[in-house]
């Protein structure tokens, strides 16, 4: 069965819809912009930190502030921290796996994918709204007259990144507990590769319905209305551990400490207190990795429906 996929083309956000795809791995359709990656640079003096960012608390805009509190642990490190962009989850795994960076923000899912592939590590996790703890909200078009997240059968959906938690294993999670799944329940389904563009699908029309990050919302919600206020929250999911600040496996431990106790006590001094404040953060907290567990569970689930549904 062939289905027709959406392809985004975004600058910042034109999207031009058709494209014919088989099911499933094929329609794991990358829609953000396509950029030449820039190679993540080997240390030459053995003194820089690397550390990439891809599980976002802040819409896209919010980089800023994560090149900011780079700069503040470089100088608390005395050393140089090369900022890595990467938007792909899975190419971030990567470079911790094979130990091209030091340290990320990541998302929950991976952290769960990482942690048990090679031994990811967790290092410390942000307290936002005074929770350390986030959900995912299933949204719609302000004007949609969709109220329930059944209500979107046979409707355009758009996920995440397909390693998100919050943008792809949660909804599908919750199709599985109907006995569903993407294909069978949706028209169609798209990845535009970041919750800050599948809000934009949502608002101007291009979805009828999204996944996504409930920091992100929140955050654009409060600091920048424009796209989140032409969209509604049908659907709360249940709480889930934040996306938290990881170390690659056999990093060496008084590094490891060094950047533990920084964010740990960025909140304490008044240049820290700044950036945190910009981020809408709290303050980092130390996190067990059982606050994993529930993502860990459902990721379990899923598989076995999966698997029962292709022994039939």
């Amino acid at each position: 069965m062939v289905k027709k996929i959406f392809n985004l083309l975004l600058i910042p956000l034109i999207l031009t819809v058709i494209v014919n795809c088989k099911k499933a791995e094929s329609q794991k359709v990358n829609l953000a912009k396509k950029e030449t990656t820039t190679p993540v640079k080997k240390p030459s003096n053995g003194k820089s930190v690397r550390i990439a960012v891809g599980g976002m608390i802040t819409p896209k805009e919010g980089f800023a502030y994560y090149r900011r509190l780079l700069d503040y642990i470089g100088e608390k490190l005395d050393r140089h921290v090369e900022f890595v962009d990467r938007d792909n989850y899975a190419e971030i795994n990567e470079l911790l796996k094979n130990g091209e960076i030091e340290a990320a923000f990541v998302c929950g899912g991976p952290y769960v994918e990482g942690h048990k592939e090679f031994g990811m590590e967790l290092l410390a996790a942000p307290l936002v709204y005074g929770e350390a703890v986030y959900y995912s909200y299933i949204i719609v078009n302000q004007d949609s007259p969709i109220h329930m997240f059944q209500q979107l059968r046979g409707k355009r959906f758009a996920f995440t990144d397909p390693m998100s938690n919050s943008g792809q294993l949660v909804p599908t999670y919750m199709l599985a507990m109907m006995n569903e799944t993407p294909d069978t329940f949706f028209k169609s389904y798209i990845f535009t590769q970041s919750h800050d563009k599948a809000i934009k699908a949502v608002a101007q029309g291009i979805v009828d319905g999204a996944a996504v990050d409930s920091l992100i919302w929140e955050y654009a919600s409060r600091t920048n209305p424009v796209f989140t206020s032409k969209t509604r929250i049908i659907k709360k999911s249940l709480p889930y551990g934040i996306p938290p600040v990881v170390v690659r496996r056999g990093l060496d431990p008084e590094l490891k400490e060094a950047l533990r106790q920084i964010y740990l006590n960025v909140h304490n001094d008044k240049k820290g207190r700044e950036i945190l404040d910009h981020m809408m953060i709290d303050k980092f907290i130390p996190i067990d990795d059982s606050a994993y567990d529930s993502i860990r569970e459902m990721k379990a689930w899923v598989a076995k429906q999966a698997l029962g549904k292709k022994s039939k």
